[in-house]
């Protein structure tokens, strides 16, 4: 068994589309994986196959429903906001210790591969005290960082990286998802993160349509897990 902590250094730059990526990879090569996704702002159960518990729930090849959902997104927010405020719009709030067991509950089961995704970048609030980066400093597990390829991308990668080399976090590889409409290519972006990663792996993933999901970078992601 092996568990990774897929994060990122912000919001909608590409983690759910790594995932499902490396999902089906792993299905292909007739591998045992699993995925969660413990927390999710801006869900709409009326939406579910469009969510990211429902991308998935279809990469894993089971039923896109609500019982699945909560199987793997036990934490569920309607607002599309940080998860404390998403929380707080519902007079809710996320119990930490709670997220932490769960994730370490589904690494003990897990008798292949698990994905564990987090919430919006590295530095988003959970609760009042705890963010993203808590999280993955409680589980210990290897992380795999996703970024984009917009314009502004790499200092918002290196200071990630910072971070988390402050709390000695195992860092497994970064992969820069194509941004659209971005002014640097998807090439020199890798090149110039690679020059200040500190020998990280750093791998490209083009935009790709649905039907390409089996884009050879997934198999060099998955040599680095």
């Amino acid at each position: 068994m092996s568990a990774i902590f897929v994060s990122a250094t912000g919001t909608d730059v590409g983690k759910t589309f790594v995932t499902t990526g490396l999902i089906r990879h792993f299905l292909e090569q007739g591998r045992a994986v699993d995925a969660i996704k413990p927390v999710v702002s801006g869900f709409d159960p009326a939406a579910l196959p469009a969510s990211d518990p429902g991308a998935l729930l279809a990469a894993l090849r089971r039923p896109v429903n609500i019982p699945e959902t909560e199987r793997i997104s036990p934490w569920r927010f309607a607002a599309p906001l940080s998860p404390d405020m998403a929380a707080r719009r519902e007079g809710r709030t996320i119990d930490f210790v709670a997220v932490t067991d769960f994730c370490r509950a589904a690494t003990a089961a897990c008798r292949g591969h698990l994905l564990i995704e987090g919430i919006g970048g590295i530095m988003v609030p959970l609760d009042d005290r705890h963010t993203v980066l808590d999280l993955i400093t409680q589980l210990r597990l290897p992380l795999l960082l996703v970024a984009g390829s917009y314009v502004g991308t790499i200092s918002h990668t290196l200071t990630a990286l910072q971070v988390l080399a402050r709390r000695n976090l195992d860092v497994a590889a970064v992969v820069v998802s194509e941004s659209q409409g971005s002014a640097a290519s998807l090439d020199e972006t890798v090149a110039a993160i690679a020059r200040f990663s500190d020998s990280i792996d750093v791998v490209g993933i083009p935009r790709l349509a649905d039907s390409a999901m089996a884009h050879p970078a997934f198999a060099r992601i998955a040599e680095l897990l």
